[in-house]
């Protein structure tokens, strides 16, 4: 019987390891992420608790922390989402303010009847956040711009519109439904919290249990084998920008909600503090991993460092400082992590070397 298997057995003994590797990896780096920042939560929890014992475990400043995470996780989660496939959308705290400007703009304008038309504004800044990121897929997939430049651009586009919409003022008016949701609360949740979750749910169903988001991640972790199984990057990545758009305008409903206010600059700094939440909670800057209860978990995280700042009396500044340590500590962490496996993968290798006779 003529076989084409002629690899010797180091050969088969490296392909061994690396198979034993690749699913230990595939296998621990979820549990990695989220374990690594739920030691975190727990951590700077306990130390704000120390400190303010008075202040921040008491049940308001809890419902303030599941109140203001929500907005901010929506957008982490759509930003790893970009992330996963290698990209990135720059473009989403401008489409969730220009969601919430249209829906205020419109409701205004409706004056009486606005308040039975609810469900119309909904959709409606749904399909605002759909098209922004429509756009953005355009460039990306069709077009051939590099994401980080192409919503660089759509994000000064869609700032200027705001500006240039608002008259750079704020705006104010919102449907009484949308802010009865925000103040909301079950069992002492905010229902926006509990909005978040479920969200939060369904992208991580959406990325591990259907097949698109089985197409990102192997887009975004090898583009040429990704092309070469007959996945189309173009189709994957105009999909994926669209539920980004949509899930900034699903921010900007969050945004008028739980203030019922719009203007071209709220949320400035949500650009770069979701880029940081990503990453900490395990999204692969590069692509092809990322998981959304760690992004969840991350987010919550820096709420929490944020209000204990609030709590202690420090500045934004010392906020800003205390985001990079935790970004710059949680990544030499992983790479420590990442270069002790590659050290016992190369020994792992060596063995069956020295075991294997001379010929």
């Amino acid at each position: 019987m003529i076989t084409n298997d002629t690899r010797s057995p180091l050969q088969e003994a490296n392909a061994t390891v690396d198979s034993r590797w690749s699913q230990l990896l595939q296998r621990t780096r979820v549990e990695s992420s989220v374990g690594r920042m739920l030691v975190l939560l727990v951590l700077s929890f306990a130390i704000f608790t120390a400190l303010k014992p008075a202040v921040f475990p008491s049940g308001t400043n809890l419902q303030n922390l599941a109140l203001a995470s929500p907005e901010v996780g929506v957008i982490a989660i759509a930003m790893t989402l970009a992330m996963l496939t290698g990209g990135i959308d720059l473009s989403l705290v401008s489409v969730a303010n220009l969601t919430a400007i249209t829906i205020s703009t419109a409701y205004t304008a409706l004056g009486e009847q606005g308040e039975s038309a609810l469900p119309l504004l909904v959709l409606l800044g749904l399909l605002v956040g759909a098209a922004g990121g429509a756009i953005n897929g355009f460039l990306v997939s069709k077009v051939g711009i590099t994401p980080i430049l192409a919503t660089l651009g759509t994000m000064q586009i869609y700032n200027g519109l705001a500006v240039a919409w608002t008259g750079g003022k704020t705006l104010y008016g919102s449907p009484s439904g949308l802010t009865a949701l925000g103040a909301a609360t079950v069992s002492g949740v905010p229902v926006l919290f509990v909005a978040f979750l479920a969200m939060a749910v369904v992208m991580g169903v959406l990325l591990t249990r259907t097949p698109l988001g089985l197409r990102i991640q192997l887009l975004g972790a090898n583009p040429v084998a990704a092309k070469y199984s007959g996945i189309r990057p173009s189709h994957v990545l105009m999909r994926t920008y669209l539920i980004t758009g949509t899930l900034g305008g699903i921010a900007g409903l969050l945004f008028i909600a739980r203030n019922p206010t719009a203007s071209a600059d709220y949320g400035a700094s949500y650009v770069l503090l979701v880029i940081v939440i990503a990453v900490l909670g395990g999204t692969n800057p590069n692509g092809g991993f990322a998981t959304v209860w760690g992004v969840v978990l991350a987010t919550l995280t820096l709420q929490v460092v944020a209000s204990g700042f609030t709590a202690v009396r420090l500045s934004s500044y010392a906020y800003a400082i205390a985001q990079g340590v935790i970004l710059i500590s949680v990544m030499v962490v992983g790479n420590s992590k990442l270069n002790l496996g590659r050290h016992f993968r190369r020994r792992a290798r060596i063995l069956p070397a020295q075991k294997e006779p001379m010929k």
